[in-house]
């Protein structure tokens, strides 16, 4: 009976000696693509016959790999778990040293990867709080190396690459101000049209401008900016820090001697903690105007009157908080953003997941931050 494989080998069986032998005669080349044809094809005449004792005829055979030399190993292992003893016949003196490079005790151990394995509950929690203490210990060292850099660079302004700090303040800043203030003119118009809607039933038409510059200037402004630039902005350190790691660049900046800490997040730091209070005000400003277009058009109510409203509602202390917060916000972005892009190892993937990590992680501090500040002007009565 003849079986045969693909076009580069071919194998015939035959009977043996006695009945319960098989000979299987391999012609051609066995290589990387003859390998799962070749046990197909073993394990087809193993169905048909079951023989006790199997022999292999290696005589016609042109050429052998390592993929080759370690199909026949298998065969003779999957033979003899079949209980039939196995027998390589006229086989090349360079393929027999090639075969006797594979160790069949290597092939039954288990793979150096295990397979993933589904893990408890206990496990998930235990590996869950490994790695947010690992993630804690990188961002310590980030802003140890930072501080340190900071400090160089204070008693040192030079070192400061000022440049570059005015191209960050560019991206942040500038680039930044048609979607903040898209989103901030819309934001005021619909806090003032949704409380009008109660208002206006009191008559009190004129606190609209009141609640809307409370609400955008002590809280809305600095928080909405600030969740912008992280998805805008804090993404875009990261996956530029990120994409630096990946190629090595970030290595050699420090065997010319550079500390990537100074070069590459202080630069970014600086033009953050400039631009997005001036964001923040810019957004406070924006979301007036759409409250006042509200007032004006759908209340009945006048420009001056309504910027007077304003003003009275607004104190000095309002604006100067709504401005230390951005400060907070702003550093948080940048400083999050570049240790995310430090932490990266790997390839596009891990990039990808850093960029992710850094605006989610951003955005957390922003809403924990902000909720400190809220507990903390509450109690001393401000």
């Amino acid at each position: 009976m003849a079986i045969t494989g693909s076009s580069k080998f071919k194998m015939e069986s035959s009977p043996g000696q006695s009945p319960e032998e098989l000979v299987l005669s391999v012609s051609g080349r066995l290589d990387r693509d003859g390998l799962e044809p070749a046990l197909a094809q073993m394990r087809q005449a193993f169905g048909q016959s079951k023989p006790r004792k199997l022999v292999i005829e290696l005589g016609h055979l042109e050429s052998l790999d390592s993929a080759g030399a370690l199909a026949l190993t298998l065969m003779q292992q999957e033979a003899q778990a079949l209980g039939a003893s196995t027998e390589l016949i006229n086989l090349a003196s360079s393929a027999a040293d090639l075969k006797s490079l594979l160790d069949p005790a290597e092939l039954a151990k288990e793979p150096l990867i295990p397979e993933a394995r589904k893990q408890g509950f206990v496990s998930e929690v235990g590996r869950a709080f490994l790695d947010m203490m690992g993630d804690f210990k990188q961002m310590i060292a980030f802003l140890g190396d930072f501080f340190l850099a900071s400090v160089r660079a204070a008693r040192t302004p030079r070192l400061v690459r000022w440049k570059d700090v005015a191209l960050y303040m560019e991206r942040v800043g500038v680039d930044g101000l048609p979607i903040v203030g898209l989103i901030s003119f819309l934001l005021g118009l619909i806090i003032a049209f949704m409380s009008s809607l109660q208002l206006a039933s009191f008559g009190a038409n004129i606190f609209v401008a009141s609640l809307v510059a409370v609400a955008m200037v002590r809280e809305l402004g600095p928080i909405m900016t600030a969740v912008l630039i992280a998805g805008r902005s804090g993404s875009s350190f990261a996956a530029e820090i990120g994409t630096m790691k990946v190629n090595e660049e970030v290595d050699a900046l420090v065997v010319m001697g550079y500390d990537p800490a100074a070069f590459l997040a202080l630069p970014k730091v600086l033009a953050s903690l400039i631009v997005i209070p001036l964001l923040t005000l810019y957004a406070d400003l924006l979301a007036i105007v759409g409250g006042l277009l509200v007032g004006v058009l759908g209340l009945d109510l006048t420009v001056y009157a309504y910027v007077q409203q304003t003003a009275k509602s607004l104190s000095v202390f309002d604006v100067t908080s709504g401005l230390v917060k951005s400060l907070c916000f702003a550093a948080i972005i940048a400083g999050v953003g570049c240790q995310r892009g430090f932490t990266v190892r790997g390839g596009a993937q891990a990039v990808g997941a850093a960029t992710t990590s850094a605006v989610v992680t951003a955005m957390f501090f922003i809403i924990v931050t902000d909720s400190i500040f809220a507990i903390v002007l509450h109690y001393m009565d401000w």
